[in-house]
């Protein structure tokens, strides 16, 4: 049957299928402010009676102005008394008139903390309808995805119980337990080269261990490759440098490496592993060659893209993917965390300098606080200045504010977003950082984008020795007088032979101070006039480092598939754990430029 290209602005539909889901994006994009009012009503209207509105006295009003005018703007620790009573059990609609019917945890890295996020069950219709229209936007950009499957490696973690009996786990885990993921049906553009039998064993070796197995033996037909975030397909790989020698003897005799237990997951795996000495020859011969780069290319040869999150801190993972891809592109596709799923990117083949994403006016009801980091601002002054999805003003940068059908209520999220234009009346962003301040020592404020801006300058020193930055972590350092910025970095050497031990001190003492001058004018006045700040300090800590942290955190009960390296560190254990790894301390060897006129 022939499919109407008209339907969609964005190009040509892959099938009739996908014309439908581009036609639903240009009609809710188009009409994106009655979608608003459209949505923001149906909220206040189910919700009238709930404990949190009747507190405020809207009296039943679903208007913009009323809401506006009566509810304040909120964060997570204003709903803490609210949360905890319904985790406590209390099942009065004190949020939403809906149950709730689970807790979603945050990465357990936003703000050092994991919070839980109420959800109810229709949100899963939401989340699963901001899915579907992944794949309709991706086929417009690459042909010929129904032809092969997608190495995607996912995770669950197993659920914890709030006090009153509701389950606590991250968004993705509650997503992949779902009808919606385990009973999805057949679709020729999204099928997957691991089982659900592997996505879903609770235990984080034996399912990664199952996924890459599964990925090699179907090789040729792999057309991405892909996780959550770019540091989760870096442990898939690094999972496959540890781990080649048992899984290409698995496929050379056709027996299942004898850790694989779980039931479910080994009678699966068991159905579908046969020898093959062809291939455990071929994997061998690739992996046992100790240069690495383009690894997964010569591996997974037909891949066409990376699917992966690159945007915010994950854009420090970019040079490392692109060595073990072979340049690669990578395709960043949505905007989502555990409090809502925002929108997608409708140009997911763009360089990540250039993701931005199109929110979806019917996910939630949206607001944008302007950003202005000098403002000390509280809630009631606030809402005179939030701005609605589509009136804000290109180039400037806003802080997202969220009023979700589970129950979150002008809801301050964190992110930081710049406008960088619109989809129809719908504004297009770029993810700029997370709000909150990495490191400060006297009055200077460091955050997450300085930070790795820094370490990305800096970085481009270490060139000369074929080597790479391929993690870090930072703290602040009050225990000295004056205080100083502490650096751990885990680099990736690719020719060892050109390391020499003093040639490499002098080198890294200049990263040191290449970092200081990529910082801000209040840190240089600091270290510069005031004395207030003492050199930076590089500690570069043994290959594997940031593996065993991730291992650390995920025991503690983060989850796999969210994780992300904190940026800043200052919790005891995990401040030991990098300390006894150390290899090499290196320090700024002089000042940094600063000037008053500098100064702002």
């Amino acid at each position: 049957m022939a499919v109407d290209s008209s339907l969609s602005p964005l190009g040509p539909p892959a099938c009739e299928k996908d014309a439908k889901a581009l036609k639903f994006i240009e009609e809710t994009t188009r009409n994106a402010d009655p979608v608003q009012e459209r949505v923001l009503a149906e909220i206040l209207a189910r919700n009238a009676e709930t404990e949190y509105l009747k507190r405020y006295k809207l009296g039943g009003a679903t208007d913009r102005e009323t809401f506006k005018s009566k509810l304040p703007i909120i964060s997570y620790e204003d709903l803490q008394p609210e949360i905890q009573r319904i985790a406590n059990g209390d099942r009065s609609p004190i949020l939403s008139a809906h149950p709730i019917s689970e807790f979603l945890t945050s990465s357990g890295t936003s703000a050092g903390e994991r919070k839980l996020m109420p959800t109810i069950q229709e949100e899963l219709d939401r989340r699963q309808l901001l899915y579907s229209l992944l794949m309709p936007v991706m086929n417009l950009c690459v042909p010929g995805l129904d032809k092969g499957k997608g190495l995607y490696f996912l995770f669950v973690k197993s659920e914890t119980k709030t006090p009153g009996g509701l389950l606590a786990r991250p968004v993705l885990t509650s997503y992949y337990k779902s009808e919606h993921f385990k009973n999805r049906p057949y679709d020729p553009y999204n099928v997957y080269t691991s089982p659900n039998e592997a996505i879903l064993c609770p235990d984080s070796f034996q399912s990664m261990y199952a996924q890459m197995l599964c990925g090699l033996l179907e090789r040729n037909q792999v057309l991405r490759l892909g996780a959550v975030f770019a540091s989760g397909l870096l442990r898939a790989i690094r999972f496959l440098q540890l781990n080649w020698q048992q899984l290409v003897n698995d496929i050379r005799t056709g027996t299942l490496n004898p850790k694989i237990t779980e039931p479910n997951l080994k009678s699966c795996m068991d159905g579908i592993l046969k020898p093959d000495s062809e291939l455990a020859d071929f994997v061998s011969k690739q992996c046992g060659d100790e240069n690495w780069d383009g690894i997964l290319t010569r591996i997974w040869p037909n891949t066409k893209y990376l699917d992966v999150i690159v945007t915010g801190a994950m854009a420090q993972y970019i040079p490392t993917l692109e060595y073990y891809s072979g340049g690669l592109p990578m395709a960043c596709t949505m905007y989502a965390s555990s409090e809502c799923y925002f929108g997608l990117n409708l140009n997911p083949m763009c360089k990540p300098s250039e993701v931005s994403y199109t929110i979806m006016p019917n996910m939630a009801y949206f607001e944008f606080l302007p950003y202005d980091p000098n403002s000390a601002s509280r809630g009631d002054s606030m809402a005179t200045r939030l701005v609605d999805l589509v009136n804000v003003e290109v180039g400037r940068e806003y802080e997202l504010v969220i009023t979700t059908y589970a129950g979150l209520y002008r809801y301050r999220v964190g992110d930081i977003l710049r406008v960088t234009g619109f989809h129809n009346s719908a504004p297009q962003f770029h993810f700029v950082r997370r709000k909150n301040v990495l490191l400060s020592i006297d009055s200077d404020k460091t955050d997450e984008a300085e930070l790795q801006l820094a370490v990305e300058n800096a970085s481009k020193l270490l060139r000369s020795f074929n080597a790479s930055v391929v993690e870090y972590t930072s703290y602040a350092d009050t225990t000295t007088i004056p205080g100083h910025y502490v650096i751990y970095w885990e680099l990736l050497v690719k020719d060892s032979a050109n390391l020499e031990t003093e040639s490499v001190d002098s080198v890294m003492s200049q990263c040191c101070l290449a970092m200081e001058e990529s910082l801000n004018s209040v840190y240089r006045q600091g270290r510069v006039a005031d004395n207030s700040i003492g050199p930076l300090e590089i500690r570069v800590v043994k290959s594997g480092t940031f593996e065993e942290l991730m291992d650390y955190a995920i025991s503690r009960g983060a989850s796999i598939n969210q994780y992300k390296v904190p940026r800043c560190v200052n919790f005891t254990p995990i401040m030991e754990l990098l300390d006894s790894r150390v290899v090499s301390k290196h320090f700024s060897p002089s000042l940094p430029h600063w000037t008053p006129e500098r100064r702002r």
